[in-house]
């Protein structure tokens, strides 16, 4: 009699970017320290109290730099975010009113916030399928949006999830080898499912000459089918920022974009996406308008069943009216509240870690997982990998009793890291924004504790996007929005912090 042991594959080895500094401190605080040091100096040789007053300058610089939060942030970046919040609340920013109601131009409901400014184009790529265009004009971004329809996990084979796994990684790595790529996204939707496809779908095969005791058991059928089911929707966002395209035609623009999206969309098949294809213009303009008005999801559905097609264009896609407050987002008939990653699940962990995060909730309306990738381009992930294992092995040589055996194990994930890039693998910069959208505000305490048991699950630490919400909740949508290319600071000097 034998046993065989079964081995599940994990999964792991990320880490947190390494700043460069002195203890705590960023790059810029560690020149705060030592050029606050000098200065010091310098106004001790004239009198003692220039050299206190200097010192108390130089602690009021750089102590905010020192004190972090358990998400990595100092006090600066605190200030920053509840100076914005001031900022668009003195200037009514907060608050958003469209249509022929409103002072806007046109009289139409044109996205609110970062997409205000975003215009709609479509294309058709080498296999006739029209695919939507988002320009980002304030940025000179353009996105393209792909539909997938991922193959479930349950009944298939561990040998097959690593092969998807394997696939997916490598899918990713290409993306630092592809011209001009500033960043993608992915984003799983959940929703319950309203029956209107399957009532379509059933109601319009039903034979006239059918038995009454079989149409009524169909009927029956369609009615309880909503109750225990769920729409899922998955996309993928891809950012360029095309070198000369001010200078450039939009048709030619458009033909580049083209050119790319058959071998983007094969590697996402052969990652286990499933039926993939470029999104229409239309589609892209219907997602938003269902993620602003939850209610409307059934009727969208209905007209798409029946007619193909809602005939939505991009500047009716937006809200009627949406107030930002600190802890929420209200847009039309929806009110939604947005959490950010700030710290992977620590440890290794199994392909299925992010399934309860991604299943369907009963209690809530609209739920999005964004996932959002940087890739690195080969020369600096080379550069990082190797400056990761000479911290890592300094820290070792320098350390002793328990904090010596955590930096050995930092050492075994840096030299593996080293050893994976050198053999060809992409190193890529991630993070991620779960968006959760109820009916009302009274829904919320319910949604907090929703998310505090899923994120327990996972193994993820998120915070609320206080203050942030209408920016997340933007963010989250598939519309191409990569956090770190919005912000006002260069996002070199934020990492120096």
């Amino acid at each position: 009699m034998s046993t065989e042991i079964i081995r599940t594959r994990t999964y792991g080895n990320w880490s947190r970017p390494r700043k460069a500094g002195l203890g705590s401190f960023g790059l810029v605080g560690t020149v705060g320290v030592f050029g606050g040091l000098v200065l010091i100096l310098l106004a001790s040789m004239f009198s003692l109290s220039a050299a206190v007053v200097m010192a108390f300058f130089v602690a009021a610089f750089v102590g905010p730099l020192a004190i972090r939060t358990q998400d990595g942030r100092n006090i600066y970046n605190l200030l920053a975010v509840r100076a914005g919040w001031s900022r668009r609340k003195a200037n009514r920013s907060t608050a958003y009113a469209s249509g022929p109601l409103s002072t806007r131009p046109g009289g139409r409901f044109r996205p609110p916030g970062m997409l205000s400014r975003v215009t709609m184009t479509e294309g058709t790529d080498p296999y006739g399928r029209p695919f939507g265009v988002l320009h980002h004009r304030h940025r000179d971004l353009y996105t393209v949006v792909l539909s997938c329809e991922p193959d479930g996990g349950s009944l298939v084979d561990e040998d097959q999830v690593d092969v998807w796994v394997a696939q997916w990684g490598d899918w990713l790595a290409r993306l630092a080898h592809e011209p001009d790529l500033r960043g993608a996204s992915v984003i799983v939707e959940t929703a319950p499912d309203p029956g209107t496809r399957l009532a379509n779908e059933v109601f319009t095969r039903i034979s006239p000459d059918a038995p009454a005791a079989a149409r009524r058991v169909m009927e029956e059928v369609v009615e309880r089918y909503p109750e225990a089911s769920s729409e899922m929707n998955t996309y993928v966002t891809l950012t360029y920022g095309l070198r000369g395209s001010a200078r450039r035609d939009p048709d030619e623009i458009l033909t580049e974009l083209a050119l790319r999206i058959p071998g983007l969309v094969n590697g996402l098949v052969n990652a286990g996406g499933g039926a993939a294809a470029p999104l229409s213009a239309g589609r892209i303009a219907e997602v938003v308008r269902v993620a602003y008005d939850p209610a409307v999801a059934a009727d969208v559905l209905d007209i798409r069943a029946q007619y193909g097609a809602t005939g939505l264009e991009w500047a009716d896609a937006g809200p009627a009216a949406a107030v930002e407050t600190v802890g929420a987002y209200h847009h039309d008939s929806g009110v939604s509240r947005s959490w950010l990653l700030t710290l992977a699940p620590r440890g290794t962990v199994r392909s299925s870690v992010l399934r309860s995060l991604l299943d369907p909730s009963p209690s809530i309306r609209r739920k999005r997982v964004a996932l959002f990738y940087r890739p690195i381009d080969p020369a600096t992930s080379a550069k990082i990998v190797e400056s990761d294992r000479r911290s890592a092995q300094f820290l070792a040589n320098s350390s002793q009793g328990p904090v010596r055996a955590r930096a050995a194990t930092a050492v075994a994930a840096a030299e593996q890291t080293a050893a994976e890039e050198a053999s060809g693998a992409g190193l890529v910069e991630f993070s991620m924004i779960v968006t959760v959208t109820v009916d009302s505000t009274a829904d919320i305490p319910d949604v907090n504790a929703t998310m505090r048991n899923l994120l327990g699950a996972s193994r993820l630490a998120m915070r609320p996007a206080d203050r942030m919400h209408a920016a997340a909740f933007t963010c989250a949508l598939p519309v191409g929005l990569l956090p770190w290319e919005q912000t006002l600071i260069p996002r070199e000097l934020q990492e120096a912090l």
